[in-house]
């Protein structure tokens, strides 16, 4: 912004929004405003940047976690079969889908086979 007519550096005198960095070309155009600058816009600034890679092992083992984490429930575990595949054990979760007046919806899931089914009540 305009600090007593000075332009601060980076920064659109027209409307204040941060300025793109600069590309190959040797001008800027204010993505608000539309305004075009030239590089004088950025005075002496300069930019640096870093870029960090993930590695390998790390990338293994935040895969190893999110695959021990599947074999968790999504919530509490009730008694109920499961129509999929028999096992007597599934977790539920409850959220409110429709009006104030109704009940709320219930979704249950398969501990074994993850399988997936609603029931409002």
């Amino acid at each position: 912004m305009s600090n007593g007519g000075k332009m601060d550096p980076g920064f659109c005198p027209n409307c204040g929004s941060i300025l793109p960095l600069l590309r190959m070309a040797r001008d800027v155009t204010c993505f608000s405003c539309r305004s075009d600058f030239d590089a004088s816009a950025f005075g002496t600034m300069e930019v640096e940047y870093t870029i960090h890679f993930n590695s390998y092992e790390n990338k293994k083992s935040d895969q190893a976690e999110q695959t021990a984490g599947e074999g968790a429930a999504d919530g509490p575990i009730v008694n109920r079969q499961c129509p999929k595949c028999g096992n007597d054990q599934m977790s539920y979760a409850t959220l409110q889908l429709r009006s104030a007046d109704e009940g709320q919806t219930v979704f249950f899931t398969c501990t074994k086979c993850k399988f997936k089914m609603s029931e409002n009540s």
